[in-house]
């Protein structure tokens, strides 16, 4: 089995080091898959849906990713965000209040900068919803979908 070495880092925490056969990632142009012996490249990341799969024809470990990059060199990836989080660690009410507050924030006139930066609140907010969402089913789909990373 091909693998490579994997460390994710978000700013609070080192999410997850070790073996990882795939790796995908939301990148500014779409998706990008990272396997063994990847070509080397640095990819920018934008918020959105990250999954992994640490050994061939393993489960799917799902978490929600922040802006940040992923540097791809020498059989290992390195990716850095501002956040990463596993679907069960986001907290719900917190996420429907930011996005709330995101989209009075759009109503109202804004600065082309503070345009933007509510723009990603609300990007981060949908992300960690939809996230949340997607594996608060049963606990064999949240067990099966979205396994333990460690």
């Amino acid at each position: 089995m091909a693998v490579f070495q994997l460390k994710i880092i978000s700013s609070r925490r080192v999410f997850y080091e070790g073996p990882c056969h795939c790796l995908i990632i939301p990148a500014l142009d779409g998706e990008q898959a990272i396997m063994a012996r990847h070509e080397e490249m640095i990819i920018a990341i934008q918020t959105g849906e990250m999954r992994m799969q640490t050994e061939e024809n393993g489960d799917w470990q799902y978490a929600m990713v922040g802006q940040g990059f992923c540097q791809v060199a020498h059989n290992r990836a390195t990716l850095l965000a501002d956040e990463v989080e596993r679907p069960e660690e986001v907290d719900v009410h917190r996420a429907q209040e930011a996005l709330q507050n995101a989209q009075e924030q759009m109503r109202q006139k804004q600065s082309a900068r503070e345009y933007h930066l509510t723009q990603a609140a609300m990007a981060r907010a949908l992300v960690r919803l939809r996230g949340a969402e997607r594996f608060s089913g049963s606990p064999d789909r949240r067990r099966n979908g979205a396994g333990d990373i460690r």
